[in-house]
């Protein structure tokens, strides 16, 4: 168990796993469809922006119903670089105030979910003599707009502090480096965290749901929805005063549904990450490379005991539901870590490559993606339709906060004050700070206050105590549990989300992919069919996230 299994101190809330926090989808959807009058708001989408915009409304005392066409987190909000952060880049583009709120924001998520956010030290290499005052001046600046959010002060390292801090820098030409802190966490769980918290404040939430049609009254007005439940089938209509669509990359498509000739609102762009050994990376120190030749900054960062390397910034044409690296992306991931890592990663150093597509909101003049602005935008059409498009995951909290401010005004629901910033998230526990932050490689601290319930749960049963591949630090206990508890409906949603196994070793996923169907029939009651479709479905899957199969 490592470090999970010290005494902590439990949260006061939420309570144990018995309590309204656990995801039941078929009490879910008998909610969902068996409400006779309007739902205060109806979230379409379960990404963060929706999940946040669920919790706040519920903490709020507003009646919820949030509705997810896939898994919860399916896309953008499952395949980010890991970072809680407030954005160097967007400091050297002089957006300041973008900076300082998600600085902000990012200390009161560190505040609300501790189990899900650590401290993570930053080495900027330095190769160059007009680096130490370009890049220390910078950082410095970064260090005051945080103020009392601050995670650690930075400071000039010389050649010998940087090699020790990162053993497996490029030594050739090294200078020194500068440090600064940020935040790391495990997107797709701390989604599920913000799901069960909203739930246990009431809010209704439904995956494998996706809505089909959005439903007007008599004066144009929308006024709720109807949705395809793709596990029973059929149809359900569901009434709400008002509707907010955050659907991320795919809002252009809600907003249609509203107004046919909308003009699009989505500048879509791709950020392909890389997942290798780590032993390109061994210590407890992340790279950051503020400028690559796309002019992105590109980490190399430790997660779940592996090197993560992104991003790359790629403008599309369309929205694809399983994006796909992109040969020239992975190219160019390679060659900047080349740069500078005294071991050179190849193709076969990756154990698996996922892409996400960036909702940014568009403009004008011909720029590319990557100038584009993080900030988000809330949109209300004529019939009332609520879109929210941009932000990053640092931010979703104060997003939905302004979703919320402007549905309440729109529908003229009951207005009350904002509860979240100080919020605590589900499985929420006491910081440690004597034993300091917990290791990034271990995955059941992030579970909270549940990690010993779950660690009892795997000791009751020997086909749920150990590992089920030596190279992934998952048990059958955590697939259990994903299904009795977190909503997971598949194989997919339980490798590639409640876990994160996909991302860590497609391969080992893959052949994993057998006994996570098994452990899933058992408790949603599915039979060795419904298994044998999920690994294919899953292997199939699991291809596009490794080289040889993107090549194929």
């Amino acid at each position: 168990m490592g470090r999970s299994g010290r005494a902590r101190t439990r949260g006061s809330y939420p309570g144990t796993v018995t309590d309204r926090s656990s995801l039941d989808r078929a009490a879910a959807l008998a909610a969902a469809v068996g409400r006779d009058r309007p739902w205060d708001l109806l979230v379409v989408g379960g990404g963060a922006t929706g999940a946040g915009v669920a919790l706040d409304a519920a903490a709020r005392g507003l009646d919820v119903l949030l509705l997810e066409g896939a898994d919860f987190g399916s896309g953008t909000s499952s395949r980010s670089t890991k970072l809680v952060h407030g954005g160097v880049r967007y400091l050297q583009q002089g957006n300041v105030s973008l900076v300082v709120e998600a600085l902000h924001e990012r200390g009161r998520l560190r505040a609300n979910a501790p189990h899900l956010v650590r401290d993570l030290a930053f080495v900027v290499p330095r190769y160059e003599w007009w680096e130490a005052p370009w890049y220390g001046i910078g950082l410095k600046v970064y260090d005051l707009l945080a103020g009392r959010y601050g995670f650690g002060s930075s400071r000039l390292l010389d050649r010998e502090e940087a090699l020790a801090a990162i053993p497996t820098l490029e030594a050739a030409g090294l200078r020194g480096g500068v440090r600064y802190h940020d935040g790391q966490f495990d997107d797709a769980r701390l989604l599920i965290a913000i799901l069960r918290t909203a739930a246990a404040h009431g809010a209704v939430v439904l995956n494998q749901a996706p809505v089909v049609r959005l439903r007007h009254g008599g004066d144009g007005l929308v006024a709720g929805a109807v949705f395809h439940d793709r596990e029973g089938g059929g149809e359900h209509e569901v009434r709400a005063r008002a509707v907010v669509n955050a659907t991320g990359p795919f809002c252009d498509d809600v907003r249609r549904q509203d107004e046919p000739e909308a003009a699009p609102l989505i500048a879509p762009s791709q950020g392909v990450h890389l997942v290798l050994d780590r032993s390109f990376l061994p210590g407890e120190a992340a790279i950051m490379v503020p400028r690559t030749r796309d002019r992105r900054v590109m980490f190399a960062i430790p997660w779940r005991g592996r090197t993560l390397l992104g991003t790359t910034d790629t403008p599309l044409a369309a929205v694809e539901a399983e994006p796909r690296a992109r040969p020239a992306e992975i190219a160019f991931l390679l060659e900047t870590a080349a740069e500078y890592l005294a071991r050179d990663p190849g193709p076969a150093d990756v154990r698996s490559v996922f892409a996400g597509i960036r909702p940014l909101v568009a403009a004008g003049g011909g720029r590319g993606t990557a100038a584009l602005s993080r900030d988000h935008t809330v949109l209300t059409s004529a019939s009332g339709l609520i879109t929210v498009a941009g932000g990053k995951w640092t931010t979703f909290r104060r997003m939905a906060e302004d979703v919320v401010d402007v549905a309440v005004a729109v529908a003229g629901l009951p207005e009350r004050p904002c509860p979240t910033r100080g919020l605590r998230l589900h499985g929420w526990i006491e910081p440690d700070a004597e034993a300091g932050p917990l290791s990034e490689a271990d995955p059941l601290p992030e579970y909270g206050s549940e990690a010993a319930e779950l660690a009892a749960l795997a000791a009751a049963d020997p086909d749920r105590h150990g590992r089920l591949h030596p190279e992934l630090p998952i048990t059958g206990a955590q697939i259990v549990w994903a299904a009795r508890h977190e909503m997971a409906r598949t194989v997919e949603d339980a490798l590639s989300r409640r876990t994160r196994a996909l991302l860590l070793d497609a391969a080992a996923a893959a052949e994993t992919a057998p006994a996570a169907a098994a452990l899933l029939a058992a408790e949603l009651g599915r039979d060795e069919a419904w298994q044998r479709e999920q690994v294919a479905a899953f292997r199939r899957l699991a291809a596009g996230y490794r080289l040889d199969g993107l090549r194929a």
